[in-house]
């Protein structure tokens, strides 16, 4: 059987065949907000199945492609949905994307997510700059034997997410006229929604958004020395900050409002790259 780094090493041969160019930036997009991929120029579309070991993305809001075209004079490839932990996937599987990415030497990976929203001043739709992470998963991605020829063993991770690109990022929203957040975004492992007493406690902890993604790709991202950027679309507030129940339709319906300020903010860190 195939080692993990040799499937990993499979997997990008074979999209460096298929892609020809390397792309200069990989941006995985979050549940909901996959019409960035569509809005893309000359783009190839490769889905999820047509790609060895690749994992299937079969969450509702999730496309399952992978998308290689142009934006703003940049190649891209964007991922239109993810595998997730909670679908039963170890971290290593639900990090494999962002191997793949780091060993076709994309160096910049922008990861984004539907989050619920925490801190109060939050409006729903609100798109927020992720500073930091929490990490409330009880598991590590880099948990197991280390292979040098990824990264080292103990990465640093003081700055996960890029203060430059972060910089370029609310440089971008203010171009075009975006209020944007910044937060700190903590992780779950879902996929039960959390509790309102859940919601009180990572606020206190300093939480001002949670989901149940983004985290272990942004760990591995950083052991492999991409710059990584997060961005939540906050979808929904969280659980006791409403009198109403949550559900994922209303997390596809405010994505899908936001869909123009969402493309026109990533064009815009494109540009600015």
């Amino acid at each position: 059987m195939a080692s993990y780094f040799d499937q990993v090493n499979e997997t990008t041969g074979v999209l460096r065949d298929r892609l020809g160019s390397i792309p200069e930036v990989a941006i995985v997009l979050g549940s909901g907000l996959g019409a960035f991929a569509e809005s893309l120029s000359d783009a190839s579309v490769l889905p999820y199945d047509t790609i060895p070991n690749w994992p299937a993305a079969k969450v509702v809001g999730h496309a399952g492609n992978l998308v290689a075209g142009t934006a703003r004079g940049r190649r891209v490839l964007a991922l239109s949905g993810r595998a997730h932990f909670y679908e039963g996937h170890d971290l290593r599987t639900a990090t494999f994307a962002t191997r793949v990415i780091g060993r076709l030497g994309v160096k910049t990976l922008v990861l984004t997510n539907a989050a619920g929203g925490i801190n109060a001043g939050f409006a729903q739709g609100a798109l927020m700059l992720i500073d930091d992470h929490i990490n409330l998963l009880g598991t590590n991605p880099l948990i197991g034997q280390n292979d040098d020829r990824f990264g080292r063993r103990f990465p640093d991770m003081s700055e996960v997410y890029s203060a430059r690109l972060r910089s370029l990022a609310a440089e971008a929203a203010r171009a075009i006229g975006l209020p944007i957040e910044h937060g700190v975004y903590i992780a779950v492992t879902g996929p039960s929604y959390e509790t309102p007493a859940e919601i009180r406690a990572f606020r206190t902890m300093g939480a001002d958004a949670v989901g149940m993604s983004t985290v272990p790709e942004a760990i591995v991202a950083r052991h492999m020395g991409l710059e990584v950027l997060g961005i939540s679309c906050i979808s929904n507030m969280a659980a006791g900050m409403l009198p109403q129940p949550l559900t994922e339709e209303e997390v596809i319906e405010t994505t899908g409002r936001v869909r123009g300020q969402f493309i026109a903010l990533l064009e815009g860190i494109l540009e600015r790259l």
